[in-house]
């Protein structure tokens, strides 16, 4: 199975680095053993949206390919299109499962945002300082849905992962400094001829002040300069503030890319 889909082929390359990527022919296992509770680094990816009679079969591949409980708290699936076809997920939302409609940007260049701020200064992480820094905002950054202890195990494996590929030389992570402080980071990895931003946030204190444009424009046009790449690729939830926010910088709505996702509380 070979997935047309840009985000999904984008998202692919993160578990090709330090993960386990399995055929099926129907689907593909995509499994972190660095990372067990990382929902979207341990999933099935299958080759069209659900048809009747698939709640219970792609639950029970789940369960073979990836694990059940207590070692695996969580199923997530998702499925190559290029439109958002969501199938026949009803099944799936009466059990408790999330549908995520995401939309995939891309841009061959990037514009200024119109609130620029020439407050921060953007640049690659140099430092151990710097990546505990970054990885305090990420945390910091977590949504109500999540534990925080078992957020903050997940983002740690996360990040340690991104650190390793900058020093392999496949992309870097990315802050947007306020005199020594963190304030936001980002990062940006190649695949191809495309380069991926990843885990774009802003520390809650610091929002609404034009640094996450800033940052996103900096970060850009420094990896279409220094990475080789020709087109970024960027994935927001669809009709959000982030979605509307890259379109200003210059990115357009590419495809749809959608998914479904459910864990333990």
């Amino acid at each position: 199975m070979h997935p047309s889909s840009l985000g999904y082929r984008t998202d692919l390359m993160f578990a090709a680095f330090d993960g386990q990527i399995t055929d099926r022919g129907s689907y593909l296992v995509i499994r972190t053993p660095s990372n067990p509770t990382f929902y979207w680094g341990n999933f099935l990816l299958f080759a069209q949206a659900p048809q009747a009679g698939d709640y219970s079969k792609w639950r029970d591949l789940f369960a073979m390919e990836i694990g059940t409980p207590p070692q695996v708290r969580h199923q997530t699936f998702g499925w190559d299109t290029i439109t958002g076809e969501v199938g026949a997920i009803q099944p799936f939302l009466t059990a408790g499962f999330r549908l995520n409609q995401n939309v995939v940007l891309t841009a061959h260049r990037v514009h200024p945002p119109s609130n620029d701020t020439q407050a921060v200064t953007v640049r690659p992480l140099s430092s151990a300082g710097d990546w505990e820094q970054a990885l305090a905002n990420q945390i910091r950054c977590q949504g109500p849905e999540h534990d925080e202890a078992g957020y903050a195990l997940f983002k740690q494996r996360q990040m340690a992962r991104y650190r390793t590929m900058a020093a392999a030389g496949l992309g870097a992570w990315f802050g947007a400094f306020i005199g020594g402080q963190l304030v936001a980071d980002s990062g940006v990895f190649r695949y191809e001829e495309l380069g991926r931003f990843q885990e774009v946030e802003t520390h809650p204190d610091y929002r609404r002040r034009g640094i996450g444009g800033t940052m996103v424009y900096e970060v850009g046009r420094y990896a279409l300069t220094h990475f080789g790449i020709q087109t970024l690729v960027i994935v927001a939830d669809r009709d959000s503030a982030p979605a509307r926010l890259y379109a200003s910088l210059g990115f357009e709505p590419t495809e749809q890319q959608v998914g479904l996702e459910w864990w333990e509380m």
